[in-house]
């Protein structure tokens, strides 16, 4: 149990959450991040917050970013810049199959980070020899998957917002049509495929709401007692925890709780007579 805040290092970047130690920290503050390369400039996204969980495996955050750190930032920002267009350059010279998604700069380790996508296997010898001479810096090229691509580059989803991968969202969890056709989405993946071509994370979020209440809500077509007497179950509102019912009596429509219809409440009901 502790205080946690979150940060970013670019706008509208991944979020990293944090120890805030000692410090009484706003949105908008910039702070050093502890990194592999070193203390990083960020800047506070969350206010520092109480946790109920554990926070000891948090990265601690080393004080507040003076001025020098939030330059340094913006230089290694302008750099990032001039790499990107010139990879992009020097892989349209050399007439490759691959698409520059991002670069990482990594002054102290000696070395730049190439992120790429490509639909098939390259040969890129001579491109590596073209950027060392040209970035004078040791180059590593990593391929990544669609889904990491969005990831690096990050974009706006469906919903109008940015995609979970690119400001929270760490680790992938298995998504499926099942879990679709489970919330009465189209089983169409091109509705409900994200920016990556992929099934969206976010049917992974709603998806144990469902199923509860599928295991636990009486199915379509049963027949079943209500306050306003015995019908058929025709539809299901899960958000509201109801179901809609077209009454036995006069074919009318009637919304009901599901705990006024469910098994469980019927079975009290005998009981207590």
């Amino acid at each position: 149990m502790g205080m946690l805040c979150a940060v970013v290092f670019t706008k509208n970047g991944q979020l990293f959450y944090a120890n805030p130690g000692e410090m009484k920290l706003a949105v908008g503050d910039y702070v050093l991040y502890p990194t592999e390369q070193g203390p990083v400039a960020a800047t506070v996204l969350w206010a520092p917050e109480y946790s109920s969980e554990d926070t000891d495996g948090f990265p601690v955050l080393q004080g507040m970013a003076t001025k020098a750190d939030t330059e340094q930032v913006e230089d290694l920002r302008k750099v990032k810049a001039r790499t990107l267009v010139a990879t992009r350059r020097l892989v349209r010279a050399h007439n490759l199959a691959m698409k520059i998604l991002a670069v990482d700069p990594q002054p102290s380790n000696k070395k730049t980070v190439v992120y790429y996508s490509s639909p098939e296997t390259v040969d890129f010898r001579s491109l590596l020899r073209d950027l060392s001479s040209t970035l004078h810096t040791r180059i590593e090229l990593r391929q990544i998957t669609d889904r990491d691509a969005v990831r690096v580059t990050g974009t706006v989803g469906s919903c109008g917002r940015d995609t979970c991968c690119s400001t929270f969202l760490r680790d992938y969890e298995p998504v499926t049509l099942a879990m679709a056709r489970d919330q009465d989405l189209p089983a169409n993946p091109m509705r409900i495929s994200g920016a990556c071509g992929r099934l969206m994370c976010c049917l992974k979020y709603e998806h144990p709401l469902y199923s509860d209440f599928k295991n636990t809500a009486p199915a379509i077509g049963e027949t079943v007692d209500s306050p306003h007497g015995e019908g058929i179950v025709i539809g299901h509102n899960v958000l509201d925890d109801s179901v809609v019912l077209k009454m036995g009596a006069d074919g009318t429509k009637e919304v009901c709780s599901k705990a006024s219809v469910c098994g469980a409440r019927k079975a009290y009901n005998t009981r207590s007579v």
